[in-house]
């Protein structure tokens, strides 16, 4: 197969993929992203455990709050997303999680003190007043944030260089977090190797996590993805870097 033909025949995959929900079962073989030494799931798996109300902002499909073990009496997660409300109600029924459809605005639906635990992986934005607020005293936010200039490799290659945007640093998350009257308790830090190996892939993540290149179309950037194809097929892969922030917070009793 001549190389332009490869070329469009992989981007038309990854533009064909759908990107509701946040499973990433379809990158298995095509790209891969270590993992955080932390565990995400598995604590919050096991906070959720140990309380009786709890709230999950931005859940995406459901996907990783689906998992857990033993959910709260009360447990509740919001999406502001509408492809991804359906598949959150589907994945989240059989645990008895409640689903509401959030806009895009700063504050959250539910009264001052509602809930023991606040949860979040990875939020496009982290509402602190709004969490502090929903958040019973003792309470307790534990969030995996995307830390700053995280893939800023693949952002860069395909926009040019860009400003990283520092108020995902964890120095601007303990001070926003403590502007919110939280006491921060765990605040730990990785950088993430990053592999694409086909440019398919390239254009999925970039369709799925939209924040990478904000404007990203096929069309737009046709000629960076062209780039991109011709770099991985000279050296295998392309390579980023992602960054992930682990938060803990507490509301004073």
């Amino acid at each position: 197969m001549a190389m332009t033909d490869a070329f469009e025949t992989l981007v038309a995959e990854g533009a064909a993929v759908p990107v509701e929900g946040w499973d990433f079962s379809w990158f298995e073989g095509r790209a891969t992203e270590e993992r955080p030494p932390w565990g995400y799931a598995a604590l919050m798996g096991d906070r959720m455990g140990t309380v009786a109300s709890a709230l999950d902002i931005e859940t995406g499909g459901g996907e990783v709050l689906a998992a857990v073990a033993r959910a709260p009496r009360l447990l509740v997660a919001t999406e502001s997303w509408s492809p991804n409300v359906a598949i959150a109600c589907r994945n989240l029924a059989p645990i008895g999680a409640h689903v509401v459809a959030v806009a895009d605005v700063p504050t959250l639906p539910f009264a001052d003190g509602a809930f023991e635990l606040v949860v979040s992986r990875h939020p496009v934005v982290t509402l602190w007043d709004e969490i502090a607020r929903v958040l019973r005293r003792g309470g307790t936010y534990l969030s995996q944030q995307i830390g700053a200039g995280s893939n800023r490799e693949l952002t860069d290659f395909m926009m040019g260089p860009q400003p990283v945007n520092q108020s995902r640093s964890p120095e601007s998350l303990q001070v926003a977090a403590r502007d919110a009257d939280l006491d921060v308790v765990v605040l730990k830090s990785c950088s993430l190797r990053v592999m694409f190996s086909d440019v398919a892939a390239v254009v999925h993540f970039l369709r799925k996590v939209r924040w990478t290149v904000p404007d990203f179309s096929v069309q737009r950037y046709d000629r960076r993805l062209r780039a991109m194809h011709e770099h991985i097929q000279r050296e295998g892969a392309f390579e980023s870097t992602a960054q992930r922030i682990l938060i803990q917070a507490h509301k004073a009793g």
